[in-house]
C-alpha cells in the first residue's frame, strides 16, 4: 500500500473504533491495547498499568509476526501468550516504523477481525 492509502484506511479504522466505543479517535497505543486484549481472549476486565503495557507488547509481537519477526512460544499458566524473536528487526526510520505499524494494524483488522476498511 502507498502512504496515502495507508493513512486513509488508518483514518477509517480510527473512526470505526471510535464509533464502536462511543469515544474519541484512538491513537496507536489504544489500538495496540485493543489488539492485545483481543489476543489475550479473556473478555473484558480491569488491567493494571503493567498488564496494559504487556497487552501492548502482545499486540506488537502479534503484528510483527505477520512479517516473520516474532513466533508464538505458547501460553503461560494464566493464559497469556508469550512470543520469541524469530529474526532481528531492521533499524527503520521513525516514518517507516509508523507506516509499517499502521499497515500491520490495518491488515490485522481486515484479516483477523474481517473488518472492511
Amino acid at each position: 500500500m502507498k502512504p496515502a492509502e495507508i493513512n486513509a484506511k488508518w483514518a477509517v479504522l480510527q473512526n470505526r473504533i471510535a464509533e464502536e466505543f462511543d469515544n474519541e479517535k484512538p491513537d496507536m497505543k489504544v489500538i495496540l491495547f485493543l489488539i492485545g486484549v483481543q489476543e489475550l481472549g479473556q473478555g473484558p476486565r480491569k488491567f493494571s498499568k503493567r498488564q496494559k503495557e504487556e497487552l501492548m507488547h502482545i499486540a506488537t509481537c502479534k503484528l510483527f509476526s505477520q512479517m516473520g519477526f516474532y513466533e508464538l512460544e505458547g501460553l503461560d499458566q494464566d493464559g497469556w501468550p508469550h512470543w520469541k524473536l524469530a529474526k532481528t528487526i531492521p533499524n527503520y526510520t521513525l516514518l517507516e516504523q509508523e507506516m509499517i505499524l499502521k499497515t500491520l494494524v490495518i491488515t490485522y483488522f481486515e484479516t483477523e477481525l474481517e473488518w472492511e476498511l
